[in-house]
């Protein structure tokens, strides 16, 4: 599931960008959608060796 550019272009604007490209905020959805998956991933597979099913702040 994709993240919004919107909320993406909040956080570049944020950061002190007084103009956001497209590509730009395009760019950084990708590797904040991937660092997010990795995290994710991570978490699932701790909770599974714990026996659980559901995933827990700890486990994130």
């Amino acid at each position: 599931m994709p993240i919004a550019l919107a909320p993406v272009d909040r956080i570049l604007r944020k950061a002190g960008a007084e103009r956001v490209s497209k590509d730009a905020a395009l760019e950084l959805r990708d590797i904040v959608e991937n660092f997010a998956h990795r995290i994710a991933t991570e978490a699932v597979r701790r909770s599974s060796e714990s026996g659980r099913k559901t995933v827990f702040k700890e486990d994130v």
